[in-house]
């Protein structure tokens, strides 16, 4: 029976407790810092030689799907009264509301050095020392809405401009693509700074600190805001209906996306799963 993925502001006291609890096991536990080196691991950018899974792909949606859902089997050993909640940034927009409680997820970080001080996952608290990072930063950072050069989340608005867009993906599949779905909820737009940003990639840079580049798990919002991300993918595939993700077959010999996009029926690494087998998962969780 599919379990249900509910909004963060709709938690109860003791939903909030659990997931909270089930989380510092996980990471007690090691797994969870297993979680943010395969991130890095997979996190390849255009300019990269390689395979590209995570981002700036076709891939990112069905790669993060499995991602979230392997983090939330980890949390239901735990807990298996434990669901992925999701944050809607176009709702949920203020840096004290909800998910930023002293409950759930704690605050901003200090002006100083941007060390989140409040919450669960608060350095002082013990329970969450960052061990795999980009940096030798031990400690939880953030700086919600960068209040030194100050970013807005995305609004409504711009994720209808992504959720109007009929098709999945289009070439050359990468970050430089202007037209399709995955890239305008991915968000990697033209310019330079905040303007370039869209949607999925400007939550995290209006998260700050940790959530951004390749450590960004190291924040627990990370599962928050790509919960939402997805059921943003199954508004759109609600909304498209017999639209596929993109590419179906692998670009031919010749074209410089071959060998590093991954087609609809090939395996989606480091898991033995294709994009196919991962577009339809309500026999798994709903949203509420």
């Amino acid at each position: 029976m599919a379990y249900t993925r509910k909004d963060v502001a709709t938690l109860t006291r003791d939903e909030k407790r659990r997931f909270v609890a089930a989380l510092l096991e996980v990471k007690r536990r090691g797994e969870y810092d297993e979680f943010v080196r395969t991130h890095i691991e997979y996190y390849v950018p255009d300019g990269e030689d390689g395979l590209r899974t995570a981002h700036m792909a076709p891939s990112f949606l069905p790669w993060h799907r499995r991602f979230l859902l392997d983090l939330e089997a980890a949390l239901r050993r735990v807990d298996a009264s434990v669901t992925l909640p999701y944050w809607d940034w176009t709702k949920r927009r203020s840096a004290t509301g909800g998910p930023w409680t002293a409950d759930l997820l704690g605050g901003t970080g200090r002006r100083a050095d941007h060390r989140v001080t409040t919450g669960p996952f608060a350095y002082a608290e013990g329970n969450w020392r960052l061990k795999v990072n980009v940096t030798d930063t031990k400690f939880l950072t953030r700086d919600l809405g960068r209040p030194d050069a100050p970013i807005e989340l995305p609004v409504a608005s711009d994720v209808e401009w992504a959720l109007r867009d009929a098709s999945y993906d289009t070439a050359p599949y990468d970050s430089t693509v202007r037209t399709g779905f995955r890239n305008k909820l991915e968000g990697w737009g033209t310019g330079r700074g905040s303007v370039s940003w869209r949607n999925h990639n400007r939550v995290h840079r209006w998260v700050g600190g940790a959530m951004v580049g390749a450590a960004s798990v190291n924040d627990p919002v990370f599962w928050l805001h790509h919960a939402f991300v997805d059921l943003l993918w199954t508004r759109w595939q609600a909304r498209h209906r017999g639209a596929r993700y993109l590419p179906a077959q692998p670009p031919g010999r010749g074209d410089a996306q071959r060998g590093r996009v991954v087609a609809r029926h090939e395996p989606l690494p480091p898991w033995d799963v294709t994009p196919d087998e991962l577009e339809d998962v309500s026999r798994i969780y709903r949203y509420a």
